[in-house]
């Protein structure tokens, strides 16, 4: 039984870099930090890169949530991420955004007002 959303894996070709970019996007070090995986544990979740990978928008599209979406937004654009899909609001308070993180990926956040925390196992 799929149990839901453990860990969402980026590609990088440069390591150091992008765990830099995450930890100032995420404000945090990663928990986990090693030539071959670096993770970071973000609300329960986990973030992965993993290194010589290579980086699309294309494939699934995982989406971070966020308090206020317009603030990410304008915050990952301001750390140097590239503009992909500006904040869209899609029905009942929900508003969606995605950048081209500096090494190609794409990264989606979502404030979602009907998030629940307690329902995640």
């Amino acid at each position: 039984m799929i149990l839901g959303l453990r860990t969402a894996i980026y590609p990088v070709s440069d390591l150091a870099s992008a765990k830099a970019w995450y930890a100032s996007v995420l404000e945090k070090e990663p928990y986990f930090d090693q030539p071959f995986y670096v993770g970071f544990a973000v609300g329960g979740f986990e973030l992965g890169l993993v290194p010589d990978g290579r980086a699309s928008v294309d494939g699934p599209q995982p989406l971070w949530g966020v308090d206020d979406a317009v603030a990410a937004h304008a915050r990952l654009l301001a750390l140097g991420a590239q503009p992909l899909e500006p904040v869209n609001e899609v029905g009942e308070g929900i508003r969606v955004a995605a950048v081209r993180d500096p090494f190609g990926n794409r990264f989606g956040i979502i404030e979602n007002p009907h998030f629940d925390a307690g329902k995640v196992r």
